[in-house]
């Protein structure tokens, strides 16, 4: 993300008391890695088991950092996207459940995809 616009996103999710996670993919290659770092990033509880169904449960309870609403932003996401393009589309998927269950509370989760590239072509590939 360019440095005006990380700006710019930081200092929004501020003014309206969302916490921004970032989750660093430039070395993710695996699901199990990218699990791992999603894991780390939000502070996943003990209880957190590692797979696709303990990442959807965590994120849409996040009791153990309650807010009014968050941000979530995929830092080098294409590094993950083009080793296991089939996981990574599993995983927007997933975040994409969680931000339809938290709008059903009416509070707002946000998961942006960053790219060390700038080129977003091949997110084409994944709809």
């Amino acid at each position: 993300m360019p440095y005006a616009a990380d700006l710019a996103l930081e200092e929004a999710a501020e003014s309206l008391e969302y916490p921004v996670h970032r989750v660093d993919l430039a070395r993710v290659t695996t699901k199990e890695a990218f699990l791992a770092a999603v894991g780390e990033a939000l502070a996943f509880p003990d209880w957190y088991g590692h797979n696709w169904d303990a990442l959807a449960d965590c994120l849409t309870d996040l009791s153990w950092m309650a807010a009014d609403g968050y941000v979530i932003v995929l830092d080098h996401a294409d590094t993950f996207a083009a080793a296991s393009p089939t996981d990574f589309a599993t995983a927007l998927s997933i975040f994409q459940d969680a931000a339809d269950t938290w709008r059903e509370d009416n509070i707002p989760f946000w998961t942006l995809v960053g790219t060390a590239s700038g080129d977003m072509d091949w997110m084409q590939d994944l709809a």
